[in-house]
């Protein structure tokens, strides 16, 4: 049965994180992925945008890509705003990427993907909002 890391490694977590690569995140921001990158771009970390719809456009000051393969730095945690469904080909690309952590958002939820990272030495975060843990866990930024 699938656990999330505790409170305590999820702050290292974050803490210890600069760049998170957020996959779905929409260019409205009206919109929860929109929201919750912009709040953890505040908090200090680096939001590199993905999404094959606007991928080449500018969200929240950063260079959209289609997808994590078109990332060429390091990352420290892929955040995830998919259907659960649609999360094993994100996993399958994120181990290529090698980040510290796969952290799927508030209801999501996919064990074929979080084996596939765990596999790969990747923590897994499955069904919690990153930018309510931050808070919640008081991370102190950088």
């Amino acid at each position: 049965m699938f656990q999330n890391p505790s409170d305590e490694r999820r702050r290292q977590l974050l803490e210890e994180a600069k760049t998170i690569a957020v996959v779905g995140l929409s260019n409205k921001p009206e919109r929860t992925s929109h929201m919750v990158a912009a709040a953890m771009q505040n908090a200090g970390y680096r939001i590199i945008p993905v999404n094959p719809t606007i991928a080449g456009e500018t969200v929240l000051g950063e260079k959209a890509v289609a997808s994590l393969s078109e990332i060429d730095e390091p990352v420290d945690i892929v955040n995830v705003f998919r259907r659960s469904e649609d999360v094993p080909p994100v996993a399958e690309e994120a181990v290529k990427l090698k980040p510290k952590a796969l952290w799927l958002q508030q209801g999501i939820v996919n064990e074929e993907a979080a084996a596939l990272a765990k596999q790969h030495g990747i923590e897994v975060i499955m069904d919690l909002c990153i930018k309510v843990d931050h808070a919640l866990l008081r991370v102190g930024k950088k």
